[in-house]
């Protein structure tokens, strides 16, 4: 999903206090980039001489310049007068000498700035790129702190989007934005010097159109930025659709409604014809405004000029050196527009980095040592609701797990059997009662020690675009690959990975191959099991294996988890009818516990659980 960050409307500028604090809004986002100015200090500052020093010899040849064409004019005459004499060849070549000699010099100055360039860019740009790094690093190393719940809260889209287009658009601050703003203001307070020590009058006029300019370039992009946004929801809007129809086509063929898309696509279309052919009208007046007030300069650059030369009180030579002050301002003044625009851009996407950067994990780990767990785990009367939905899913739960135990726990969709399992993964802080293992508050243990001692497999199974092997032994820094191949046996998918043409070393994901829902259950479930945990938690991961498997896996995992806690979750009753103890959950309480014998004969919910899906399996 693409988000439009929102310009200022068109015609805000900074001039109002409105603008002013939108202005002081924006660096005040940006202000958390200081740190890295700082950081990466040693290469801002040379960047920046780089810059000055590039603007110097930028400057120079309007100089030499005027004192080429000074000297053409001042000489002319002087090769006039000595017509038909022999020293007027040595003039001309003293004369031709000279101007070879400037025309080397303005040549050197534009290598010299050139290099200079090439310096700042190298600096600057850089630096830009390494706070890239650095920001994005940041980013997602504090995406891995925060707790499920905002994951919860917060689409992956939006996620995605904050680490890459928004740090793009930073990046183009950090970069481009300040080098260019650095570059006009070194290069304005140059020149505008050098027009003033020249002429002030002839300086005042020249740079008269230049405000009307800059505002002109100001408000026009802040138009184009505005319409180009709008055309960007319109093409993702236009894009969505398309997506969505063709990948309804059976669904519309079936309904016969190919007309009725038909004309939905010409009405999206339009709209955006519409949009694009706005921005082009406006793009189409940019250039020719800004061409228009660059000759309004020019031409009184050329009067005033006049004038003052015929008043003696400045040269032809530097009517020429003004000329070429104004080119050179010109992509300055220009590049305004377009800074202020990237600044607008990159305070918009900081804020949203910010906001982000700012949350706070609702689950954290206190500084104590890790522990070993045996296994033994307590809820002690938990209550619990989701922060974000506000659903009360558990209501006063109290049960016990020995080490060495295999308790069940089942129940209709929604009782609170998944909330079980993140709360014992401390996914969640319980917002009544107390979860205890080995007699420990679990907000007392170090989270990272615990979890590794913990084994997951959660309801819905996802498996990286890695091999198989690479998958199984994800909790492993070293690939041990005896252990990989025995897990993923006690889990009962050896043998279809064997039967794989590259085996263990198969690629799956999204460009790999696709694995049935059952073997993609099983992998998960060897994934867990390599891990060798403690206490190790089935969240109904068994739904799309078959009977026979399902017994196997059990029946490995008694010999696997021997001495160690294991917690099922299920829907089956099939699948648990062996454990050591049975938790039926019924809107977020325990309704019944205890053997399957024990629940059988109480003829309560779990009965009526097993009657009905018996029947079922009956008319299968």
């Amino acid at each position: 999903m693409k988000y439009a960050v929102k310009a200022l409307p068109p015609g805000e500028g900074l001039g109002g206090a409105t603008d002013f604090t939108t202005f002081a809004l924006h660096m005040k986002s940006l202000a958390y980039l200081n740190k890295f100015f700082i950081k990466y200090r040693w290469r801002l500052v040379p960047g920046i001489m780089f810059v000055v020093i590039s603007n110097v010899f930028g400057v120079l040849p309007a100089q030499v310049i005027r004192i080429a064409f000074n000297l053409v004019a001042e000489n002319i005459q002087v090769y006039h007068l000595y017509a038909g004499f022999n020293r007027q060849n040595v003039i001309y070549d003293i004369f031709g000498s000279s101007l070879l000699m400037f025309g080397a010099l303005v040549l050197l100055l534009a290598l010299l700035r050139g290099l200079f360039l090439f310096f700042m860019r190298q600096t600057i740009i850089l630096m830009s790129r390494h706070i890239e790094f650095d920001l994005k690093n940041e980013i997602y190393e504090h995406y891995q702190q925060l707790s499920l719940a905002f994951y919860r809260r917060h689409n992956t889209g939006d996620l995605m989007n904050r680490v890459t287009e928004d740090v793009s658009r930073v990046r183009m601050y950090l970069g481009p934005g300040i080098m260019y703003a650095i570059n006009t203001i070194v290069l304005f307070v140059l020149t505008v010097y050098a027009m003033m020590s020249v002429n002030a009058r002839l300086a005042f006029f020249s740079l008269l159109p230049m405000p009307v300019l800059v505002l002109s370039i100001y408000y026009v992009n802040n138009i184009i930025e505005h319409r180009s946004e709008k055309i960007q929801e319109r093409l993702s809007s236009l894009s969505s659709f398309v997506q969505e129809n063709l990948s309804g086509i059976r669904v519309i063929k079936s309904y016969v409604r190919e007309g009725f898309v038909n004309k939905r696509f010409a009405d999206e279309s339009e709209g955006y014809k519409e949009q694009s052919m706005e921005l082009t009208k406006v793009q189409a007046l940019f250039f020719p405004m800004m061409l228009l007030l660059v000759g309004v300069s020019n031409v009184l650059i050329i009067y005033i000029g006049g004038v003052e030369v015929m008043k003696g009180n400045i040269t032809s030579g530097n009517i020429a050196e003004f000329i070429i002050y104004l080119g050179q301002l010109t992509f300055p003044v220009m590049s305004l527009g377009w800074v202020s625009s990237l600044i607008q851009r990159a305070a918009a996407s900081q804020k949203r980095i910010n906001e982000f950067l700012h949350e706070t994990p609702e689950i954290f780990s206190p500084a104590v040592l890790p522990k070993s767990v045996a296994g033994k785990v307590e809820f002690n009367n938990v209550s619990f609701t989701y922060p974000d939905t506000g659903i009360e899913a558990l209501k006063g739960v109290s049960f016990t797990i020995e080490p060495g135990q295999l308790v069940a726990i089942i129940g209709r969709t929604g009782s609170g059997k998944s909330t079980i399992a993140n709360l014992l993964m401390r996914m969640y802080d319980v917002t009544g009662g107390e979860i205890q293992i080995d007699g420990n508050p679990i907000r007392q243990l170090n989270l990272e020690g615990y979890r590794s001692q913990v084994g997951f497999v959660p309801q819905e199974v996802f498996l990286f675009s890695d091999t198989i092997a690479n998958n199984i032994a994800f909790s492993a820094d070293v690939m041990d690959m005896p252990a990989v191949e025995q897990a993923s046996k006690d889990a009962a998918v050896y043998k279809n990975i064997m039967e794989l043409e590259s085996q263990f070393l198969t690629l799956i994901g999204e460009r790999g191959v696709t694995l049935s829902g059952g073997q993609k259950q099983r992998v998960s479930i060897a994934r867990a099991i390599f891990k060798k945990p403690q206490i190790l938690v089935f969240d109904d991961c068994l739904s799309a294996v078959d009977t026979r498997t399902e017994e196997e896996i059990l029946g490995n995992l008694g010999r696997v988890m021997n001495g160690k806690t294991s917690l099922i979750i299920a829907h089956r009753i099939s699948t648990i009818r062996n454990a050591d103890k049975i938790l039926v959950m019924d809107e977020g309480r325990i309704a019944e516990q205890g053997t399957h014998q024990q629940l059988m004969d109480k003829q309560g919910i779990y009965f009526d659980l097993y009657e009905m899906q018996l029947l079922e399996e009956e008319e299968k």
